[in-house]
Formats: C-alpha cells, sequence, structure tokens
C-alpha cells in the first residue's frame, strides 16, 4: 500500500509528562531498530486509509463532545516478548465504544476485540528478557495518573507513522 491507501491508525493524546514518562521508557527497553514509533495507547489499529476525510470527521465530532480526563495507570502487563503498563478509565471506554460503533462497518476483527487498554514499552525481545523487565519494574510500580488530552490520527507507512491529525478534548477549565 502507498499513499492514500496506508491505513489509519487512531491513538490516545496524553498529558506531556505520562507521554515522556512513557515515551522515554520506550526508547530505553524497546529495540532501537524496530521503535520507529513513539509511546502510544491504541484505540484502533487499521482504519480505511482511502477514508481520512470521513475519520476525521467522526474523531473530530466525538473530541468536541469529551473533556480532557484522567486514566490511572494501574499496574503492568505481561505481552509475551515485552511489557506495556494497563490503563483504566470508564471516559476512555466510553469514547472508544463511542468511535467503535461510528466505525463498525469498516473494524478488522483485531479492533472488534476487547478493548485492553494499555502502552507497550517493550516488544520483540526474548520472554526472558522481558519477565524480567516486568518483573523489575513490577518492584516499584505505584498506580499513578495520566490525563487523556487528545486523539491523535496517523497514517501508517510500513513502519513509520505519519501524524495525520490531533483532535484535542476540550479543557476541564
Amino acid at each position: 500500500m502507498t499513499g492514500d491507501a496506508d491505513p489509519l491508525i487512531l491513538s490516545l493524546g496524553f498529558d506531556r509528562a505520562s507521554f515522556e514518562c512513557f515515551d522515554d521508557l520506550r526508547r530505553a527497553h524497546f529495540p532501537a531498530a524496530l521503535n520507529p514509533i513513539p509511546a502510544h495507547l491504541t484505540l484502533f489499529h487499521h482504519l480505511p486509509g482511502d477514508g481520512l476525510a470521513g475519520v476525521a470527521a467522526a474523531v473530530a465530532e466525538t473530541a468536541d463532545d469529551v473533556t480532557a480526563f484522567d486514566m490511572r495507570v494501574t499496574g503492568l502487563r505481561k505481552l509475551g516478548r515485552g511489557v506495556g503498563f494497563s490503563l483504566e478509565s470508564s471516559a476512555l471506554a466510553a469514547v472508544r465504544s463511542r468511535l467503535a460503533s461510528r466505525f463498525a462497518d469498516v473494524l478488522t476483527p483485531q479492533d472488534r476485540q476487547g478493548f485492553r487498554p494499555h502502552v507497550t514499552i517493550q516488544n520483540k525481545v526474548d520472554p526472558a528478557e522481558a519477565l524480567a523487565l516486568h518483573d523489575r519494574l513490577a518492584a516499584d510500580f505505584a498506580p499513578w495518573t495520566a490525563r487523556a488530552e487528545a486523539l491523535l490520527v496517523w497514517r501508517y507507512r510500513g513502519g513509520p507513522w505519519e501524524a495525520a491529525g490531533c483532535f484535542e478534548f476540550r479543557s476541564a477549565a
């Protein structure tokens, strides 16, 4: 696929401090040669690339109706060959569900599966290395709060992602 046919990805935009924390950990623990993208929480892995205008319109409408919200970073998740942080938020689940309804006709089987929000900080390593990182991070882990501030649309470019839209939630102020 090339150009406008490249699929779209929808992810969540974090507050700066949370993003930097996740991204610093990802850069430290994800094999550099296999890590062309920043830390992210994926809402949808594959939306039609030729439908950018419709996707952007649905995402913009949703973002306009949502006030920025807090999410709990509740723990670490074993991913087999990697490690991620689990997040919980009823507001996040509602946003994702609303968008899943809008995109129901074009969702791939992966995006129809249950939504288990997480941020991957390590992947594609030996399972023993992943388990060691999980255990090391879990030993000092304390739940914390991250803030959801936007919906981000990306175009998948065969590895790297290209920004295709940022739709900020309303401010709580």
